[in-house]
């Protein structure tokens, strides 16, 4: 039978029935099992459909409120119950519940979440979703809640582990308050806060930890004061394991005065401070960090499996175009055209090795630990390791053809050191190469060195002037261009 005759039984069919009755068949026929007869497979086109129904469907009386939050909760693997009067919907599990009040025009009141053991609080960003009627927002807190207790275990063991997750909070907060001093502000925290800027975990929403943001980022922020300028961020969480190690059941923090280290004294984990769990602390990315064989190696407490190991450039680069390109675009180029305001289009060519180099790396989704005196030591890595990769990826973009055949200026980019890297080029005047070895001695310290053939004229810029503005803007394209600037002031003025 076609589509169109389909459709056309079904309008006869239901035609003279109220719509009150018809949404009740759909919702009906979406609490139903999504499964295909004689397979335990989904339906992918039924799944699909009624994902579309489900969205398409305002729900703005309270009959579809509930209908909406009793089908979005059993999506998520949890309960949904109703109470007598109809204007409340609790959605539990064993270890949580959130109770949503409703009006009886369906608005919401007011909406609190309760864990395992503890009184009800207010929950103000599961109401704000809502209320905006934000559900995928709203099931997404869903998924981290009951992401708090996928440890193996009872109910009892689950508890304990959302009690170490407490006591790392506390720890983590409390340093985070070591830094913020009265004029300190948010970038500041981001780039030399020990925690980064700590945003505390409130009802579902876990704890996040930005530790990173470029210069041209802060200069959107201050440009911009009320744009939603973001670094790169970690969540806070936990996760079971297969094996037992020591977690805190109680904040660790005995010293905010910093030590020889530079970070505040902790209590050692042991038994009587500790308890042992088939779970660790782990900090989280949205999207996996390339990092380096070494930078792994100082943060690697616990074993993180499953890490295939490729070369470092080449998964900066796959990283780079995955986040500023469409999907389906191929990220296995290596060279790039850049274009500047003022200065010819520049061409790089991104040198990647092999994984068998000193410069080999992985894709990192998340870093176990089970101590908070190593976050800020993580977190220093991290940094480090993200402004390397920000040097290199700014020599990446989307184009890959010189599409307008413009006058080009060419560019290899070479592995040189753990830390550091080339950046060869043709000297502007001479037809030797010329190269700048940059050298990322942390996130917020960078050497520049320029190297010219001894019988070649100078190009005007020092290394100290390279240095400064590689600081400034930490965009490889921009510092190639300022030398090429100065290189033709000179020759001009000669």
């Amino acid at each position: 039978i076609s589509t169109n005759a389909l459709m056309e039984r079904l309008r006869l069919k239901y035609q003279h029935k109220p719509w009150s009755e018809t949404l009740k068949l759909v919702h009906f026929c979406m609490d139903k099992p999504r499964r295909q007869s004689g397979s335990s497979a989904p339906d992918g086109p039924l799944i699909s459909c009624m994902e579309k129904i489900e969205r398409k469907l305002s729900a703005k009386s309270l009959f579809s409120v509930m209908n909406r939050l009793e089908s979005l909760s059993k999506q998520k693997g949890l309960n949904a119950h109703v109470s007598p009067s109809g204007t409340a919907c609790y959605i539990t599990s064993t270890m949580f519940y959130i109770e949503v009040q409703l009006e009886k025009d369906g608005k919401v009141i007011d909406v609190k979440l309760a864990h395992f053991g503890e009184a009800p609080v207010v929950c103000d960003d599961l109401m704000q979703h809502l209320r905006m009627k934000n559900y995928d927002a709203f099931g997404k807190i869903l998924e981290d809640l009951s992401s708090l207790y996928q440890i193996p275990g009872d109910s009892k063991m689950k508890a304990k582990g959302y009690l170490a997750l407490q006591a790392l909070e506390k720890d983590l907060y409390s340093m985070s308050l070591l830094d913020r001093k009265q004029d300190v502000n948010r970038i500041t925290e981001v780039l030399h806060g020990k925690v980064g800027h700590l945003v505390p975990r409130t009802g579902g929403t876990p704890t996040t930890i930005e530790f990173y943001i470029s210069p041209y980022q802060v200069l959107e922020a201050e440009l911009n004061p009320d744009s939603q300028v973001c670094g790169t961020k970690t969540v806070v969480t936990i996760e079971g394991t297969d094996m037992l190690h020591k977690l805190p059941f109680s904040p660790l923090l005995v010293d905010s005065e910093a030590g020889e280290d530079g970070n505040p004294g902790f209590l050692p984990l042991t038994d009587e401070l500790s308890m042992d769990l088939p779970a660790f602390f782990v900090l989280k990315f949205h999207q996996p960090i390339p990092m380096s064989s070494s930078s792994i190696e100082q943060i690697q407490r616990i074993q993180i499996t499953g890490l295939k190991l490729a070369p470092l450039y080449e998964l900066i680069v796959q990283s780079t175009l995955q986040e500023k390109c469409s999907e389906g675009l191929s990220t296995h180029k290596s060279c790039f055209f850049v274009s500047l305001p003022d200065c010819p289009k520049h061409c790089y060519f991104i040198n990647k090795g092999s994984e068998k180099s000193d410069l080999a790396g992985a894709l990192v989704s998340k870093i176990p630990f089970s101590h908070p005196k190593c976050v800020p030591g993580v977190i220093e890595i991290l940094r480090h390791q993200v402004a390397y990769n920000s040097l290199i990826s700014s020599c990446v973009s989307e184009k890959h053809t010189n599409e307008d055949d413009s006058e080009l200026l060419y560019f290899e980019v070479l592995p040189h050191k753990n830390t550091s890297f080339s950046v060869f080029f043709l000297h502007p005047v001479e037809e030797n190469l010329a190269c700048v070895i940059i050298d990322v001695i942390n996130s917020r310290e960078v050497q520049c060195c320029l190297h010219l053939n001894p019988r070649d004229p100078t190009l005007n810029s020092s290394d100290d002037f390279i240095t400064r503005a590689m600081k400034r803007c930490m965009s490889v394209p921009v510092v190639m261009r300022a030398i090429f600037r100065n290189a033709a002031k000179l020759k001009a003025d000669s």
